[in-house]
């Protein structure tokens, strides 16, 4: 999956750090002066892109790799200030994989912090043969 994403996904700085064919993930997103925001806060985009990366991984590890998997929806709700000398964290378990349509959850945490930053949930367009 690594090596799937470094192909296709030169930009991200995500990493994976967890997969497995039952829809989980857990990538990390190294935080720098770059991602902070006024107030010296991680931005919301940053925290947005983990989630759809996890999201990406998660489903992939479960249905094998479809480059062409697109997010048709993502909804984040943000919890508190991450911290801005932490890694962003997200873990994410999808909820149902369909046919043509998946669901999946992410928590985002601050790393080494046991209550999330934000929650997100997304759905995946699956494609066909």
């Amino acid at each position: 999956m690594a090596a799937f994403l470094a192909a296709n996904f030169p930009q991200t700085k995500c990493t994976v750090e967890a997969v497995s064919s039952a829809g989980t993930a857990t990538v990390r997103h190294p935080v720098t002066h770059a991602e902070l925001r006024p107030g010296g806060t991680v931005s919301g985009p940053v925290l947005m892109t983990v989630a759809d990366v996890a999201l990406y991984v998660a489903l992939l590890g479960q249905i094998g790799l479809k480059p062409l998997a697109v997010t048709t929806s993502l909804n984040i709700n943000f919890l508190r200030k991450p911290a801005a000398d932490k890694d962003i964290i997200g873990v994410c378990r999808m909820k149902k994989v369909g046919r043509t349509l998946a669901v999946g959850e992410v928590d985002l945490f601050s790393e080494g912090e046991a209550e999330p930053v934000a929650h997100a949930v997304g759905t995946y367009a699956i494609p066909q043969r």
